[in-house]
């Protein structure tokens, strides 16, 4: 009987684990639109600076120091945007690189159903939804000729070498083996009412 239980207790455990929770809430086609524009400023604005200050240190030593750079920087980058435009900017992905950009479970299902509607020949378009309470905004990142330097196919566009300092760098890395044009993951931002 003990055993039992602990098995009963034990899948519903796990099962609360895995539960989303999230509350998905009506908002006006106005507000709606007007959210959109916002998130897709705020993505060019975020997207425009860390790819110049990227192809600024590409050019500058490499992909080696871009990835430096990248490590060092990129979240310093996103957080005084974040203060800027008064948002909470994420990136993330199905194939991570920085353990911090993990998805939670709905931006994970966000990603799935991109992933999804991609596979299938779709366009993928921004979305906004609230959800307890909040403005989210979500918009696909696709994968650029350039970013393969550092996210595509291994000893293709991904030199060896360079690999090896990702590794260093992400030991858990992922985020490899993309196509130009591909699914990368997406922008998760937060906006303010």
């Amino acid at each position: 009987m003990k055993y039992f239980i602990c098995i009963v207790f034990s899948v519903l455990f796990l099962a609360n684990c895995f539960h989303d929770t999230s509350k998905n809430e009506s908002i006006s086609n106005a507000d709606k639109t007007k959210y959109l524009q916002e998130g897709k400023k705020i993505a060019a604005s975020t997207f425009s600076t860390l790819g110049g200050n990227l192809q600024k240190a590409m050019k500058e030593g490499g992909v080696a120091n871009a990835l430096s750079y990248c490590n060092l920087n990129a979240s310093p980058l996103v957080d005084s945007l974040q203060q800027l435009y008064n948002v909470d900017i994420k990136r993330t992905s199905l194939k991570i690189r920085n353990p911090n950009n993990n998805p939670t479970n709905y931006e994970q299902k966000q990603l799935m159903a991109y992933q999804k509607q991609a596979a299938s020949g779709q366009k993928l378009e921004p979305i906004v939804k609230k959800i307890n309470d909040q403005i989210i905004f979500h918009a696909p990142i696709h994968m650029m000729p350039l970013c393969l330097k550092c996210h595509g196919k291994i000893e293709e566009q991904l030199l060896e070498k360079d690999y090896e300092h990702i590794k260093n760098l992400y030991p858990t890395d992922q985020a490899v083996n993309y196509k130009s044009g591909e699914l990368r993951g997406m922008w998760s931002i937060r906006l303010k009412e």
